[in-house]
């Protein structure tokens, strides 16, 4: 993410605020999405700042707090929406950081379908 510091180069103490930083961030769009549908960022952002969480909680994984975002997927969705039942079941929606995420999701997208690797999806 552009202008923040490295994971890599970051002190225990530079780490523990990013983490609170991300916390508060990342709880404020969860709230945005799931609660108020009107979401702030994109999803690409969101992603890019639960990664940042994800690495730094890594690196320095005495510091994950409490109230992490890596603690829970979402949030209780508001009132206001409707229940829908899906025809088909919706698989796992996942995220890909690069090649071989793409390769693997491919794969077992090619094993749910029943194809081989000479067909193409």
């Amino acid at each position: 993410m552009a202008g923040l510091k490295p994971i890599e180069k970051l002190s225990s103490a530079e780490a523990a605020k990013e983490l609170e930083r991300l916390a508060g961030e990342i709880a404020a769009h969860d709230r945005r999405y799931y609660l108020e549908d009107a979401p702030a960022i994109s999803d690409a952002r969101y992603d890019e700042l639960r990664k940042r969480n994800a690495g730094i909680e890594a690196r320095f994984p005495q510091l994950v707090r409490p109230d992490s975002p890596s603690h829970r997927v979402g949030a209780t969705p508001g009132e206001k929406f409707a229940k829908v039942a899906h025809r088909v079941p919706m698989l796992s929606l996942d995220n890909a950081f690069g090649r071989e995420d793409v390769t693997d999701f491919a794969a077992r997208i090619r094993r749910f379908l029943g194809l081989n690797e000479a067909d193409t999806i």
